[in-house]
């Protein structure tokens, strides 16, 4: 699989080259540990505007493989922070836009992180997307790009082919969340082990889960996916979201299926069994603290709906990932 990582202008050295070390670590390091022959999962190139070395923020310089104009096809584009000066960022990687859009256009997964998810606002990438940014500019994007569905408070989101990570060292954050989403998360976790990494959050603050549905263009339910995500573990009646979105419960279920794939009741389902996931990872609660949190008092249900997404009960689980 081809990962290109691009190295823009006043990048952050750290977000440029630690995503490159993930993703060339993953099939690689762990094996190398355990004396295993390696399997490597990437191909990874770096790429600049013109191909030429880059000046990174500080005292340091990036040498790309080639320029952007050489990367005709690729699985991923890794897109890193450049400081918090957005307009400069802009002004200086303003080349990178149409190949950002092209790239998109092929096929190719795209992910940015912090400040660098404002060039992937700028090529329109974002626009009706959930996306994630650094928390103290937030606000300023929510007014520059207000096309876009900004949720700060997480860590991680993906949408529609479109990853972001939030803060600066989200970009840790992203590339093992990407590894895990493209080789499984047996793959991610042993790269978390060999680099002596934590897993990823999800959140920026304690907890999160990541959007679940499919890519669609319906505003209506992507609002209600908003709300249901914002409301999880409550007592839920479509009747109530329906009313949200200014439908009649017929309606509102027909285009919620449309649009989503499943039903609202599969669908609060899933939310719960990631926040679940999440909060076992953690390791802070028991399980059946983690029943009731998510929305479930019969722990017995929750456990067996747990399984039959899982594939695996909470208790293994958590010993397994926790």
């Amino acid at each position: 699989m081809e990962v290109t990582v691009l190295y823009c202008r006043g990048a952050y050295v750290s977000t440029s080259l630690m995503p490159l070390e993930i993703f060339h670590s993953a099939g690689f390091m762990w094996n190398v540990c355990l004396g295993r022959e390696p399997e490597p999962r990437f191909r990874i190139t770096s790429a600049s505007v013109d191909g030429d070395v880059v000046e990174a923020l500080g005292p340091v310089r990036l040498t790309p493989d080639l320029p952007i104009s050489d990367v005709e096809q690729t699985d991923l584009v890794f897109v890193p922070t450049a400081g918090m000066d957005v307009d400069d960022l802009l002004r200086s990687n303003e080349c990178c836009l149409d190949w950002l859009s092209g790239m998109r256009r092929k096929g190719a997964l795209v992910a940015g992180v912090c400040t660098g998810t404002a060039l992937l606002a700028e090529a329109g990438l974002l626009d009706g997307r959930r996306a994630t940014t650094h928390w103290a500019i937030a606000s300023m994007f929510k007014d520059r790009w207000p096309a876009v569905d900004w949720r700060p408070e997480l860590a991680v989101t993906e949408d529609g082919g479109v990853f972001c990570g939030g803060g600066l060292y989200s970009a840790i954050d992203l590339a093992l969340y990407l590894v895990g989403r493209l080789c499984g998360r047996d793959v991610a976790v042993e790269v978390a082990k060999s680099l002596v990494l934590q897993m990823p959050r999800t959140y920026q603050t304690d907890f999160g889960f990541l959007p679940l549905s499919r890519d669609h263009s319906d505003a209506a339910i992507r609002r209600a996916e908003k709300w249901f995500c914002d409301h999880f573990p409550d007592d839920i009646s479509v009747d109530r979201v329906a009313e949200e979105t200014n439908m009649s419960p017929r309606t509102f279920l027909r285009r919620f299926k449309a649009a989503t794939g499943e039903t609202p009741r599969s669908y609060v389902q899933r939310l719960r069994v990631e926040a679940a996931k999440s909060m076992l990872e953690q390791d802070r609660m028991t399980v059946q603290e983690v029943s009731i949190a998510i929305g479930y008092e019969d722990v017995g249900f929750f456990r067996n709906l747990f399984k039959r997404y899982v594939g695996i009960s909470p208790t293994v689980y958590r010993d397994r990932y926790g």
